[in-house]
């Protein structure tokens, strides 16, 4: 089969033979992996080979706090613990483990010869000498019995006939065993600047990030990761739905060029709003009162969160709610005698009567809804819900709205001088310094930030029409004056208006105007559909049909392109029907908008994507067109860049989506073409690159990207391949290299090819905490910034990069890893590039932060994962293909684009 080789051919070779699309019935062919790992050694990530030099040096400033580690030869001591009740039941909340542990070390500390210990909350605990016994038990004895397993200690009211429990204070036993398990040495810091990994390195970081997450947990902070949150009202902000973003610190020791480090940041997290059970209820679901509330997702959505009664100031987890109001909800209730005792009897009372004749507690509104149920399944314990507030630091784990997500942005940003302000004062107030753990190790920081050189690179030159070249502005240009570089035509196209507010007849007046004057030709649409008034009342699905109803009614056949006008901006819920009725059911490239503001600026940008969705280019580098871009101009190399979205944390039910774009039409880097499947969920490799079938078909996403190069690239086949992947923790380095690299060259041998490409692997990083500042000045770091010395990694090849015009907030750098280098890049040829990378972002006239093929990725997984979240997504791919499994997992397949336009920049 000789479709892709690894020569150039100049186009002297047949168009290769396309397989037959695989019948339903086909199977994924396992690949044999005990063959897999004779033939392909595992491949290693390659160390620095240099530095690069190009660009103006520049003075910066990063969040880093040199550490110094006077007694190296320290060792920590590993210990396995394990807590459990008096009736041998395992404990396994992280807040009652470490009281427990706190109230052990006040008890037993002659027991352990005074030694103090850094405890992770879960299994294991570090000192820095040994404990007298390699294995000792200890009984540890809690007055607030709340520490059982974080349920409620107290019924206040039971449906248990007889069982008013008074436990509040009651004392808990525990069984405490701890067991010694390993020595992890600080040696390897010492070693970490040598060419080989030290053993238990990342062992010794384990145990020091520990020792700063238990100095968080004994301040009372909420922990996430190696981040940590005051409950401090000042350092919260609304953003609506009854939750709010917290801002909190982060901090961790790294290894770096310049030795270990303290990596200090400000963070921030979502929280539930802290106070009364009722208002968090109205905000989340905008209702006027408690009546309004729906109560059946009220129910979902309270569910395990904590919550303090007001008249008795007892903290408990709500477990659901109870099926009728409070004045409905009956429970039994022991009669009292005459002299205080209980009789053997019980009466049916109402949870409203108790609490109101009983108690003497007045209670309101609450009369009328239902309870909250503190209580176990057979044993439900009921509140009146005006008596309830949501005790504070309460993650909120469940999607945002995409208003939320808005204000979460707004809130949370800082300029470049309030974030270093902020670490500066952190630095200062937590005094890492006299923590005892830490200065029996001989250990120190420094309070001052690193000082590094950086380099700004020259931004490249970009051509646009007229063969007009032009050098950006720190990162930024415009089209004022300036003409697409290729426009497209738009003939035969029309407008859908579902959007009562938008005069759609002055808007394409505007839009025609604008393209106009940017060179784009653009003809009056075939039509201006309004939608009917009447059929605002249907679902979202049900809307899309009746207006493709009225557009096939009125038009004398589809268009070629469709203006979709949507009534709300940015999370309207017409979106992913529309976008799946057009591009998957008809082949309709279309653009949504919905314009608040209708501005030059705004029209330009949406004529931006729809230019790019239509086959056109707006923008090219100067050296792409005649190609001159270092390495690759002589070579045809294909550019690739990978992604996986895992959707929102709400939706775990959910699969997992890849996406891969290739490059298309060598030797123009600016052009993609994108593929996307659905994988097991919550897994970071991509399964789909190979897929060969029992036919002898391979329906993997590697050989359609090598095969629409062929097509688009005058039948040349790449003999390099740049990948840069998206997305993933160091940790995971290896399986991108040995396992989705060795997909991919599998997929490559499996059209009958011998001479495999040479690749380059680069995994981008964008969740990370380390930020530069100039140290001259208040702005942020100019737009092409790079650095690859000392706040780097002691050995591996990696560097940061502020491509970005960092015009609001502090700018993040992307973090680049270049995990093999087959093709030979020399470190300044490869930042050039990756700067260049950040300039051919057709959707936008600025560089982006991270480079483009990643970009495209993440739209694409973000713009067809959508289709996933409509209801009737299935009913259209009925019969055995419309899913696959993996093991015994169902997962549904992504409706297939429509031929129309599945090599068009869709995802634009």
């Amino acid at each position: 089969m000789e479709d892709v080789t690894g020569e150039v051919d100049n186009g002297s070779q047949p168009l290769p033979p396309s397989s037959s699309p695989p019948s339903p019935k086909s199977e994924v062919i396992q690949p044999d992996t005990t063959t897999e790992q004779e033939n392909h050694p595992k491949l290693s990530i390659i160390s620095r080979p240099d530095f690069g030099s190009s660009g103006r040096h520049i003075q910066l400033l990063a969040n880093h706090f040199k550490v110094s580690v006077k007694n190296p030869d320290a060792i920590f001591y590993q210990y396995s613990v394990s807590i459990h009740t008096e009736d041998n039941r395992p404990i396994e909340n992280k807040v009652t483990r470490r009281k427990v542990l706190d109230k052990l070390y006040l008890t037993y500390s002659s027991d352990l010869s005074g030694n103090q210990f850094a405890y992770d909350g879960d299994k294991s605990l570090f000192t820095v000498r040994p404990l007298p016994k390699s294995k000792s038990e200890f009984t540890v004895v809690l007055e607030d019995s709340h520490a059982n397993c974080g349920s409620p200690a107290c019924d206040e009211i039971s449906s248990e006939p007889g069982k008013r429990s008074r436990r509040s204070f009651q004392e808990k036993s525990f069984r405490v065993e701890i067991t010694y398990a390993a020595e992890i040495p600080l040696k390897p810091f010492t070693l970490a600047l040598q060419e080989e990994e030290p053993e238990k390195l990342q062992d010794a970081f384990r145990v020091l990030d520990i020792i700063l997450r238990q100095q968080a947990a004994q301040r009372g902070c909420l922990l996430v990761r190696q981040s940590f949150f005051h409950d401090d009202s000042r350092k919260c902000s609304d953003i609506g739905g009854g939750v709010s973003v917290c801002s909190g610190y982060y901090s961790s020791f790294r290894p770096t060029r310049g030795g270990l480090s303290l990596n200090m940041d400000v963070a921030t997290t979502i929280i539930l709003t802290p106070g009364p059970v009722i208002d968090f209820l109205k905000s989340n679901q905008n209702a006027r009162d408690a009546r309004s509330i729906d109560w059946v997702k009220a129910k979902k959505m309270l569910k395990n969160m904590r919550i303090r009664t007001t008249h008795s100031n007892r903290e408990f987890k709500i477990t659901g709610m109870s099926e009728k109001p409070c004045n409905q909800q009956l429970f039994p209730l022991r009669v009292k005698k005459d002299d205080g005792t209980y009789d053997d009897q019980t009466i049916n009372v109402t949870v409203f009567g108790y609490f109101t004749k009983h108690r003497n507690i007045e209670v309101t509104y609450s009369a009328y809804i239902p309870c909250i149920d503190v209580g176990k399944p057979k044993k439900p314990t009921y509140l009146p819900v005006e008596l309830c507030s949501l005790v504070s630091l309460q993650r909120y784990t469940k999607a945002l709205s995409t208003l939320q997500r808005a204000s979460l942005v707004e809130k949370s940003r800082q300029k470049p001088a309030e974030k270093m302000q902020a670490i500066t004062d952190a630095m200062k107030n937590y005094h890492y310094d006299d923590d005892p753990l830490l200065v029996s190790c001989g250990i120190s920081i420094e309070k001052q930030f690193a000082q590094v050189d950086g380099r700004v690179l020259e931004a490249p030159k970009l051509k646009v029409g007229n063969g007009e070249e032009f050098l950006p502005r720190n990162g930024r240009w415009n089209f004022t004056k300036k003409k697409l570089f290729k426009p497209a035509k738009l003939e035969r196209w029309a407008v859908a208006n579902f959007s009562a507010k938008c005069d759609a007849s002055h808007l394409t007046r505007e839009l025609i105007d604008c393209g106009r004057k940017i060179g784009f030709i653009i003809d009056r649409p075939f039509s201006l559909m309004e939608e009917d008034p009447h059929n605002r009342r249907y679902g979202p699905v049900e809307r899309v049909e009746k207006m493709f109803e009225q557009l096939s009614a009125k038009l004398p056949g589809f268009p070629d392109f469709l203006l979709c006008i949507l009534p709300e901006r940015k999370n309207s819920d017409l979106y992913g029907p529309w976008k799946k009725k057009c591009l998957i059911d008809y082949g309709i490239p279309t653009q949504c908008m919905c314009p608040v503001k209708i501005s030059d600026q705004y029209l330009t940008n949406v004529l931006l994507k729809v230019n790019s969705k239509l086959g056109g280019i707006n923008s090219l580098l100067a050296i792409e067109e005649p190609s001159r871009i270092p390495i690759i101009h002589d070579t045809p190399t294909m550019i690739i860049g990978m992604d996986v979205s895992h959707g929102s944390p709400g939706r775990s039910d959910m699969p997992s989506i890849a996406a891969v774009v290739g490059s298309r039409s060598y030797p123009l880097i600016s052009r993609y073409r994108a593929f996307v499947r659905t994988q097991s969920s919550k897994v970071e490799m991509i399964e789909g690159l190979f897929e060969p079938q029992e036919n002898g078909n391979d329906t993997g996403m590697m050989r359609e990207l090598l095969l629409d190069f062929y097509l688009t690239s005058n039948k040349r086949k790449p003999t390099q391949i740049l990948v840069f992947r998206d997305g993933v923790s160091d940790s995971q380095f290896n399986e991108v290299l040995n396992y989705e690299l060795d997909q991919m060259i599998k997929a490559y041998q499996y059209l009958d090819e011998v001479n495999v490409p040479k690749f380059t692997v680069i995994v981008a990083q964008k969740k990370h905490h380390t930020k530069f500042f100039q140290a001259n000045g208040p702005e942020n770091v100019p737009s092409g910034t790079v650095v690859d010395t000392k706040v780097v990694h002691p050995r591996n090849y990696d560097f940061y990069m502020c491509a970005q015009p960092g015009m609001i907030g502090t700018s993040r750098p992307a973090h680049y890893h270049v995990l093999i280098d087959e093709i030979g890049f020399s470190p300044d040829a490869l930042q050039n590039l990756i700067l260049s990378l950040s300039y051919v972002y057709q959707r936008s006239s600025s560089a982006t932060s991270i480079v483009a093929p990643i970009s495209y990725a993440h739209l694409a997984a973000q713009q067809m994962g959508k289709f996933l979240n409509l209801e009737e997504s299935s009913e259209n791919a009925s019969g055995e293909d419309s899913v696959t499994s993996i093991g015994s997992i169902p997962i549904p397949k992504m409706p297939k684009l429509s031929e129309e336009v599945e090599s068009s920049m869709f995802f634009c």
